[in-house]
């Protein structure tokens, strides 16, 4: 059996890291979880996952310039990020591709339609 892809969750909501873990706890996957930018950088580098969700909106170090130093390490330069935040509007769309995210949803997510997007970057 392969072993289960790692999936990095990143949202200073407890609530969201909690509707994702229950998303996704079926899934052949490792969910780890952090809730800062800082600490979202640190484990990316250190655990390599095969996806990170991410929100924008965090304390300290945003989601999009968390994306723009993922792209510049080498370790996680091609790591799917898929932004999972309430900026929905197009211009945060587009900075957020612009700071290399690999797809973007916007809360209330939909469940079928996040773990269809996530499979879709791991290959399933």
């Amino acid at each position: 059996m392969a072993e289960p892809k790692k999936i990095l969750l990143v949202d200073d909501s407890p609530t969201v890291l909690l509707m994702e873990r229950l998303l996704l706890q079926d899934g052949p996957y490792e969910l780890l979880s952090v809730t800062s930018g800082q600490e979202a950088l640190e484990t990316a580098l250190s655990a390599r996952p095969d996806v990170i969700l991410m929100d924008v909106v965090m304390p300290g170090m945003d989601g999009f310039e968390v994306c723009r130093r993922l792209r510049a390490e080498e370790a996680t330069r091609a790591t799917p990020i898929i932004l999972v935040t309430t900026r929905g509007g197009p211009e945060h769309i587009e900075q957020g591709y612009e700071s290399g995210c690999s797809d973007y949803v916007t809360k209330p997510f939909d469940g079928n339609e996040l773990r269809a997007k996530i499979e879709g970057l791991l290959g399933h």
